[in-house]
């Protein structure tokens, strides 16, 4: 069984956090949305530009998962005012966990969801949330899996398309 590792994604590593991003993105939505909706939620919101800024907030954390050198999978965390929505000091939201679908079924997404837990405990907060889309259904039940609950809804715009998300959230304490 190959080894997987963790480790936090620097500035000097933003041309590989846009590639990931945009790839697991693409493979995970492209079935179900518009080619121009997904191209525009690409351009806008996973640009070089945009994934620099987000490294450079001390607020935003990302780590990759490496496995025999290859970048399989990546987390984005928030805290305090970089939250999308909650703004909670209390808080640490999970804004995204995405693996590459060769490396799906492999724990990935679980050892991202341990290291998000890991830094949750570490900071002290009291819980964490996060927003999934309603029709991802394979990653609702891995969040289900692992005590989230949902708590309420919210609109996420994919492209030109409004989209519903559940929100969820896990106590820690």
């Amino acid at each position: 069984m190959e080894q997987i590792f963790v480790r936090e994604v620097t500035l000097a590593d933003v041309e590989t956090l846009q590639q990931i991003s945009q790839r697991t993105f693409y493979e995970t939505f492209a079935g179900k949305n518009t080619a121009e909706d997904m191209a525009k939620y690409l351009e806008e919101n996973l640009s070089l530009h945009r994934l620099t800024a987000e490294l450079e907030d001390a607020n935003s954390l990302f780590y990759f998962a490496v496995s025999s050198d290859k970048i399989a999978g990546y987390l984005k965390l928030n805290i305090g005012q970089s939250q999308t929505e909650l703004k909670d000091v209390n808080a640490l939201e999970i804004e995204r966990i995405y693996v590459l679908k060769e490396f799906q079924g492999k724990r990935v997404g679980q050892l991202l969801y341990e290291t998000a837990l890991q830094t949750a405990r570490q900071r002290q907060t009291e819980y964490i949330w996060l927003g999934v889309w309603e029709e991802n259904h394979k990653a609702i039940s891995f969040y289900e899996k692992n005590g989230f609950v949902e708590f309420s809804r919210h609109i996420f715009k994919l492209g030109n398309d409004e989209q519903t998300d559940i929100m969820m959230k896990l106590p820690l304490q």
